[in-house]
């Protein structure tokens, strides 16, 4: 019997898009679904407290879809704005969503396989979790981008559905840590990553770009120990990947 979580074989060196890969990414997804909802509200909460209409909310969820980025610009809205303001804002969020170039070259092997339209839709939801289901995914064998999409999409759908009840409820939970709801990603990112331990020497990349990241949030105001972290890790790995 063939496994849910399998995609059909395939001949050659075609590079799979199907429906059922979509829905496998829905299901691996759908066990942080809660927490997106939670986090949505928040923002849709936030939103409301700075004064931004229902329509106007939805629509930043819908075409910015930044998830954390979101929440940072509402810590930083301002009933006025002058260029200065408009200029340390796209900054902030810029530092905040920089991840995502290392995320998506980290996968573009695969990636470039498909037609530059399909990447640039699929790109539109690409998050932290449905990055990091597909590099599972692909460590165990997988080629299917639908996954990838599916799971993107998913959490779109969600984040955009559950803002509006964020919006309406006003600041009822403005502060997801009251609850604890902070801790639904990092657990989330911990039980994917286990499985992709490859052993102490492949460990030190992670090591190295937890610690600069520490540092860098102890030492430097905002969101930089993001992207410091990030590339502290990637060039440790690239140097032990030449070493080898």
């Amino acid at each position: 019997m063939q496994s849910h979580d399998t995609e059909p074989p395939l001949a050659g060196n075609v590079a799979p898009f199907t429906a059922q890969g979509m829905l496998l990414g829905l299901r691996k997804v759908s066990v942080l679904l809660p927490g997106i909802v939670v986090f949505a509200v928040a923002f849709g909460a936030a939103a409301s407290a700075k004064g931004m209409s229902l329509v106007e909310t939805l629509l930043m969820s819908a075409l910015v879809y930044g998830g954390v980025s979101q929440l940072v610009a509402m810590e930083l809205w301002r009933p006025e704005w002058s260029w200065g303001a408009i200029v340390g804002l796209a900054v902030v969020t810029a530092t905040v969503n920089a991840r995502s170039i290392l995320q998506g070259a980290s996968l573009q092997p695969w990636f470039a396989r498909y037609p530059k339209g399909l990447n640039a839709f699929h790109l539109f939801f690409f998050t932290d979790a449905n990055w990091l289901i597909g590099t599972r995914y692909q460590a165990e064998g997988g080629r299917d981008l639908g996954v990838v999409v599916g799971a993107g999409l998913g959490l779109w759908v969600v984040w955009v559905l559950a803002t509006v009840p964020g919006h309406m409820l006003g600041a009822l939970v403005s502060d997801p840590r009251r609850y604890g709801i902070d801790l639904v990603m990092p657990i989330f990112f911990a039980a994917m990553i286990v499985p992709l331990w490859r052993g102490r020497r492949a460990a030190v990349p992670w090591v190295v770009a937890g610690m600069v990241a520490l540092l860098t949030a102890k030492l430097v105001d905002g969101y930089a120990f993001i992207i410091a972290g990030s590339l502290a890790g990637a060039v440790t790995g690239a140097f032990r990947d030449d070493a080898v």
